[in-house]
Parts: structure tokens; sequence; C-alpha cells
């Protein structure tokens, strides 16, 4: 190019040698257009004026892996001959975040982000609102407060490279020398003859120059301008990562609120289950034909049915919070989840299909390349530090003045100058004691380092995805037992209850049967729960959405007895130290 060929021809004439170091600046490619990459993207939709990806090459450059025996086994292609080594976000296959709520939503913004309640009655829940899962990560995407920051973020980063790409352009001064001055006073002499002489100065002026340069040669600009565009387009891929793991933190929060309501139904049921034995026990008691013994039991299994109501209400509690903070909901608003809990579908890519496309969705390793181009663009930087800068420069300096200076017939009243200039200035740091070789040898050092953080992100993306499947098919095999489990218990509940009413089994029975059907229903609901999750981190995880929707099929909440016919009578909270005591046994 034009300023490699002056700066060769600059150094030829000064009669130094041609180094590797003297040109190395020169090895990054220059930017042709000074405005590129100027669109700024909305703090609302950072990805909306993206510049296109890059094209991968056509070539891959082989790395042979070696199996145990010594002999190569497979050729695996180079990330940057795959991503390339400076990898772009492409918009046509990111879902940008939504800006707006949708219609039914439109009452609940986020607060403002300075907004500070003072008084109780401002954080006082006022509404329960019922919220599907497409409503929650709508409300996520809008008003969700860390991705707003990781969105400014975003704008930051393209403020950095227009102020890095501002070295391009040349710089122009105006200074005001005197604005105005006024200048009074008296000068005297002793001359040679032994006289006196007299100067008087009582006069206004005025000054201004402007000054106008322009870096022919600076070997600091274009990897600096390099550097600023990479951590540019490293902010983008921040944004992505931050909005689907934000999706996937308003699904995991929404499952385990489900799970939580179905821990509220189970303990209720459980209360009603132990309310109809204590009143079977107590009846068959008072008519002599049961023990004191088998009324303990009932109340025993009664105690421990509303530890397990009131444990669940505390968490339904905390995850409705939890999901309001994530929402970034009014302050008086609490939202509620308006589906039931269920099965949302199969996953349909094998375990190699998921960690393939894996590796080509997760935009953790576009950042591990990008951060080895900003590192190797800072050796650049580093490096230019003690190569010659060349500037070209003008300027223009006038003054005026108006009153008398002087002596005798040499009073001045009034008058003018101007000086103009241009010519080249030369800047070269000779001798630095070798501190710009230790910098760039330090970012070339980081650059190593970043290739091992690509290789330890790319092992950790493998396992998060193997993680995340294995753990779907357990959960699916789950679903199965505990489903079975469940009916069992059920059907093993209701004989036992006939068999204890029939006067052939005891209160135990009951209760252990009792118990064993809430344990089966929580394992239940948990091994739906955790199939949910599983679902949206092997989403996340792979950027795939092959999911076979299936028929919404679930156990029946209600039993079949008269269990639902009794009323679950709430129970008044004392304090810690006013409960009274089981006492010794």
């Amino acid at each position: 190019m034009f300023h490699t060929a002056f700066r060769l021809a600059l150094l030829g004439l000064l009669g130094l040698p041609l180094t590797a170091a003297s040109v190395r600046a020169e090895e990054v490619r220059e930017d042709p257009a000074p405005t590129a990459e100027l669109a700024a993207p909305a703090v609302g939709d950072p990805l909306a004026q993206a510049p296109a990806s890059e094209t991968a090459g056509a070539e891959a450059s082989p790395a042979e892996v070696q199996d145990s025996a010594g002999g190569s086994t497979q050729i695996l292609p180079w990330a940057p001959d795959v991503k390339g080594s400076r990898p772009r976000v492409n918009p046509e296959i990111v879902a940008p975040a939504a800006t707006e709520l949708l219609a039914p939503l439109r009452a609940l913004p986020s607060p403002d982000s300075l907004a500070l309640p003072t008084r109780p009655d401002q954080v006082t829940i006022q509404e329960l609102r019922p919220l599907s899962l497409s409503e929650i990560e709508n409300l996520a995407e809008v008003n969700n407060p860390n991705l707003k920051a990781i969105a400014s973020q975003v704008d930051q980063a393209q403020s950095n490279l227009r102020a890095q790409i501002a070295l391009w352009y040349p710089n122009l001064n105006l200074e005001a020398t005197a604005l105005p001055t006024y200048t009074t006073g008296q000068r005297r002499d002793n001359v040679r003859l032994g006289g006196t002489q007299v100067t008087n100065e009582d006069r206004w002026a005025a000054g201004v120059a402007i000054t106008a340069q322009w870096a022919l040669i600076n070997p600091q600009r274009t990897p600096s301008i390099a550097a600023a565009r990479d951590q540019f387009e490293r902010a983008k891929y921040q944004y992505v990562i931050g909005l689907r793991e934000l999706r996937l933190q308003a699904a995991q929060a929404y499952f385990n609120l489900q799970q939580r309501d179905d821990q509220v139904r189970i303990g209720q049921e459980s209360v009603r289950a132990s309310l109809i034995s204590l009143r079977d026990s107590r009846a068959r008691f008072q008519a002599g034909v049961a023990t004191k013994l088998e009324v303990l039991e009932a109340e025993t299994q009664l105690a421990r049915d509303q530890q397990l109501l009131t444990t669940a209400l505390a968490e339904q509690s905390i995850a409705r919070r939890t999901l309001a903070a994530l929402l970034d909901l009014p302050q008086n608003v609490t939202p509620t989840a308006a589906d039931p809990s269920r099965v949302l579908g199969v996953w349909q890519p094998s375990l190699q299909e998921s960690i393939v496309a894996a590796y080509a969705f997760r935009e953790e390793l576009d950042q591990a390349l990008l951060d080895i181009s900003i590192a190797n663009s800072q050796a650049n930087v580093a490096l230019g530090e003690i190569q010659p800068f060349l500037n070209i420069f003008a300027g223009f300096e006038s003054t005026w003045f108006d009153g008398d200076q002087g002596t005798g017939d040499f009073v001045v009243s009034s008058g003018n100058a101007y000086d103009t200039s241009v010519g080249l200035n030369l800047s070269w740091r000779l001798f630095d004691g070798g501190a710009a070789a230790a910098q760039a040898r330090q970012s070339k050092q980081l650059a190593q380092e970043n290739t091992f953080r690509f290789a330890e992100r790319r092992d950790s993306i493998r396992q998060e995805v193997e993680e995340s499947f294995f753990n779907l098919e357990k959960n699916n095999r789950n679903i199965t037992t505990t489903a079975r489990e469940v009916l069992s218990a059920r059907e093993s509940l209701r004989l036992a209850r006939l068999r204890f009413q029939a006067g052939v089994t005891t209160q135990r029975e009951v209760v252990d049967n009792q118990r064993d059907l809430t344990q089966a229903e929580v394992r239940y609901a948990q091994a739906i729960t955790e199939y949910n999750v599983n679902l949206a981190e092997l989403r996340r995880r792979t950027g795939l959405d092959q999911i076979a929707a299936c028929p919404s099929r679930a156990l029946s909440p209600i039993k079949p007895d008269a269990a639902a016919d009794v009323p679950v009578e709430p129970t008044p909270l004392l304090p810690a130290c006013q409960a009274s005591s089981p006492g010794p046994l």
C-alpha cells in the first residue's frame, strides 16, 4: 500500500536497516473505508445492523488426532478456517430480542431503573398475574435489566470503534493566543551617554492560530482499529449469549414455578387424605373397634402432610418472586403459572448431531477466536511504539494590535501580522529499553493463552451437551416409572382404606400407603420439571429446535374418592418460640 511504500522509502533515505520489527505493524490489512461498520444498533436490538458473517475458507487446515498406538485416526479442521480468524455475528441466524410488550402485557412495563420504593404500600402485592411461557419470554426480553446493560456494552464498544476510526482523519485545532489582551506599562533604559530612554506601552492585542495535522504514517492506527472492531464484534456476541441465557433462565424459572404449584397441590391432597384417615380412625376408636394408637398414627401423618404443605407454599412464594425479579415486573405484581406442568416434547437429534450443532452454534467459541485476534492486534500496537510516525501539518497564525508602543519618533499605534507554515514532522523512538518488544511478547503470549481457552471451552461445550442429553434420557425413563408408581400407589391407598373400613387391617397400612402416594407424586412432578429443563438446556446449548410435540397427557389430580370434598383449614402461624414442644420421648 501507499503508506507502506512511503515508509520503506523513508527508511531507505535515512540509511536505516529494514528489520522485521520495523514493518510488522503493516502486516495487518489497513481498512480502506474508515466509515465501515458505523451503523449503530439500538439498545433494544443491538443486532439490527450487524455486519454479515464472514465465509469460511475453501479448505480447512487439517489437525490430525492420534490414537493410543500413535497412528492417525482422523483429521479435524482448524477453527479459524471453519469460523474465520475474525468471526462476525450473522443477524440472519439470530432471533432478535423483543422490543415491545405484547398487547395483553402492556400494563406490566418495568419500573424506572433508578426507582426505589420508600413506603410499604408501594411494595404490597395487589395482583397475581397468570402468565404463559411465551409471555414470560416476552417480558424477560423487554424488561430484564441485565440484558439492557449488555446492550449498553455493545453501544460502548461501537463508540470505542468510532473513536479509533477517527485516527484516519486529520486534526484541526483553533487556538486564541490573545482574546483580547490589554497591555500597559513603562520601561526605562539608561543609555551610554548618561541619558534615559523611556518606552511606553498602552495597547490592545488579539491573536488566533489555526493548525491542521494528518498522520501519513501511524504504525498503531491499523492494529488499534482492528482490535476495536473485534471488541465490537465480541460485545455483540456477548449480547447474543446473554439473550439466549436469559431465555433459558426464564424457562427454568417457569418450570420451577410449575413444580412448586404441583407440590402445593400434592400437599393439599395429602392433608385432605390425612383428615379422612383421622376422621375414620376417631370414629372407629369411639365405636370401640380401634385403639388409641391408630388415632395417634393418623394425627402424626396429618402433621407430616401439613408440614409438607407449609414448605410447598413457602417455596411457591419464593419461586414466584424469583420469576418476578427476572422479569423486572412492577413492585405490586406477582406472576403465577397459567399453564399446568406437562411434557413439552421429544428431542429428535442424536447425541452426535447435537454435539456438532453446538460447536457450530455456540458464540463462546467465536468469542475465543476474537480474543486471539484482539491480542495479536494489541501486539502490533505495542510494536508501533518504536516505529516512525510521519505527519503533515499546516498552520496559520495572525495577530492584531491597537494602541501606542515605543518611544520618541518610533511610536507604533496599530498593526497586524500573520504567519503561514506547511511541512512534515517525524517522530521515532529509537530506544526504549525493550519495553515495546516486551509488551508485544506479552500480547502474543496472551493470544497463545486464548488458544488454550478455546480448547477448554470446546471440551466444556461437549460436556454440557452430553450432560443435558443423558439427563434428558434419565428423566424420560423417570416419567414413565413414576407415572406407574403414582397409579399403583393410588390403587394401593384405595384398597388399604377399604380394608381398614372392613376391619381387616390397621391404620398403619393406610398411613404407609398414603405416604408412598405423596412421595410418588412428588417424584413424578419433579421428573417432568427436570425433563423440560433439560429440553430447554439442549435447545440453548445446541441451537437446534427439533422437538416433536406430544399430546398433553397428565395424571388426573383428582383422586377417585371423596378426598376432594374435605376442606383444608388454614393453620395459624405462631412464633417459633411459642410453638408447643413435643417433649422428650
